[in-house]
């Protein structure tokens, strides 16, 4: 059986609206911010409560796109990679994908 949002956690929606936003302002990714909520709150997943992290951030109007920043690292640790290794050609290769796919994720 399992149990829903409102059975098991003590805090309302709003509340945890509230976290999130506070969370997003001191500069946390909306990944480390479900993190935190579960380890330190006890809400295992915020969609439990109606809306996503991302959702509500996009409602507060606070820029938060983790696949945009999450792929800029990766292509930075591989092109610092490729400087080290210049006959690694999978690397170039990877670079080459990974730009593609932020210049999607641009549009």
């Amino acid at each position: 059986m399992i149990k829903t949002a409102k059975e098991f956690a003590k805090i309302t929606p709003r509340e945890i609206e509230s976290k999130v936003i506070e969370l997003a302002r001191q500069g946390d990714s909306p990944e480390k911010i479900g993190l935190i909520l579960r380890d330190q709150h006890g809400i295992p997943k915020v969609k439990m409560f109606g809306k996503k992290i991302c959702q509500i951030l996009k409602e507060n109007k606070i820029d938060a796109n983790p696949e945009y920043k999450n792929i800029n690292k990766k292509i930075e640790n591989l092109r610092i990679h490729a400087q080290k290794h210049k006959h690694d050609y999978i690397v170039k290769r990877r670079i080459a994908e990974y730009s593609s796919r932020l210049k999607k994720l641009e549009k």
